[in-house]
């Protein structure tokens, strides 16, 4: 199918349909989709659903399902499907999380796949899908009415992960790299980061790479070599995660310094 990209436990996915329609049939893994257009009919634990656009669909594994468009004009959706070993490996010692009725309108896990759905185009960096991952397992298990066993934080082993980060930022990064620095069990290492840090691993490594963009752009170095020196796969990877993150384009940013704005300062007040 066009668009598909397979990371092992995530595989990502579009598709538009008009007379075709699924007949009954099972998956052995969890599917995440987002309605993009039209009107996306299907039968779900014996009743009838429909999703709109900007919905969301969960289909738990080996439930009996099917798919039609609710009217002429045909439906597109963008779906995500993850091995429940997966969901497991981050939810160890608990009941894969069950969302009834095939669809929810939980903030936390509609914002976790959207995130992931986003780009199709984007290869899905190693650290990323692993990012990815544990937010959509975190944001299935709330979704079905549940809270994550808490633990105790191990802050060496997230600094050693985090000193990793800093040290590698022109290079791929991948949870392999982290786990073993860290010396921590991966998952593990996602919670504490997120608890001691604010934000997930990946993220994390995103934001410092712009850090180190802007002080290429500031001293006027090229667009695109500050992109592959900095980490990013080209110009444009930069420019998307770059006005993700500021709000601007790294051209519009350095006018906006240039010019005397407070954008992208540290201003410090007495």
């Amino acid at each position: 199918m066009p668009g598909i990209q397979d990371k092992s436990a995530i595989t990502r996915f579009g598709a538009r349909l008009h007379q075709t329609a699924f007949s009954p049939h099972r998956h052995d893994v969890y599917t995440l989709g987002l309605t993009q257009r039209g009107v996306q009919c299907f039968n779900y634990r014996g009743a009838a659903r429909q999703s709109l656009p900007g919905e969301l669909v969960v289909l738990h594994p080996d439930e009996l399902h099917d798919g039609h468009a609710g009217t002429s004009d045909g439906f597109a959706y963008r779906a995500i499907t993850i091995r429940p070993s997966a969901i497991g490996a981050i939810l160890p010692a608990q009941a894969l999380p069950f969302i009834e009725g095939g669809q929810s309108d939980n903030p936390a896990l509609k914002q976790a796949v959207s995130a992931v759905l986003a780009d199709l185009d984007e290869p899905l960096d190693p650290l990323h899908a692993a990012d990815a991952l544990f937010d959509i397992a975190i944001a299935l298990h709330g979704a079905a009415g549940h809270t994550p066993p808490g633990s105790e934080l191990d802050a060496r082993a997230t600094e050693r992960a985090r000193s990793y980060i800093h040290d590698h930022l022109d290079e791929a990064v991948s949870m392999d790299d982290l786990e073993q620095v860290a010396g921590q069990d991966r998952w593990q290492l996602s919670r504490d980061f997120r608890r001691l840090h604010g934000t997930s691993p990946y993220r994390y490594l995103v934001m410092r790479r712009l850090d180190a963009a802007r002080d290429h752009i500031h001293r006027g170095e090229c667009m695109a070599q500050t992109a592959l020196a900095c980490g990013f796969n080209d110009q444009s990877h930069m420019t998307r995660h770059f006005k993700a993150a500021h709000g601007l384009s790294p051209a519009r940013w350095k006018r906006s310094v240039t010019q005397g704005s407070s954008i992208g300062r540290t201003i410090v007040q007495d």
